[in-house]
């Protein structure tokens, strides 16, 4: 099912990025899509990826599977979904187990621009500090 309404294509994006099927994942956005996260962030540099992907395929297979080497057990809970216009804004705290059984949670802030029924962009906000932590530190 397509939507049209910005918020519903969002919300719509967060349900099929739980499937984990790359193909459903990559219809989600544009011809020219991109996903900007904060250059050097720890889960980049962990998994030798790049913080600015590029292209449906390139971000479904980073959600479909890359992202899956380093996080198991993800639980996304939202605080706050908020939409102007095109623009899409999702609050949420990410749970997940790292390799070696720690635990890693920290909040992001997504700004989603749809175009039509497609994401176009999404740029992601987070504290990179405590992820680096997290991913890098022992306790």
């Amino acid at each position: 099912m397509k939507f049209t309404d910005p918020k519903e294509v969002v919300i719509n994006a967060w349900k099929t990025f739980k499937t984990r099927d790359a193909g459903l994942i990559a219809e989600l956005f544009t011809a020219d899509a991109e996903w900007i996260a904060p250059p050097g962030n720890a889960t980049a540099v962990a998994l030798k990826h790049t913080d600015h992907m590029i292209g449906p395929d390139q971000i479904a297979n980073f959600i479909a599977l890359e992202m899956h080497r380093l996080f198991s057990n993800i639980d996304v809970s939202f605080r706050g979904i908020h939409a102007v216009g095109d623009i899409v804004v999702v609050e949420e705290r990410m749970r997940a187990t790292l390799p070696g059984g720690k635990p890693y949670e920290i909040d992001h802030c997504f700004v989603f621009v749809v175009s039509g029924d497609s994401i176009k962009q999404v740029r992601e906000y987070m504290d990179t500090r405590k992820g680096w932590q997290m991913i890098f530190e022992r306790d």
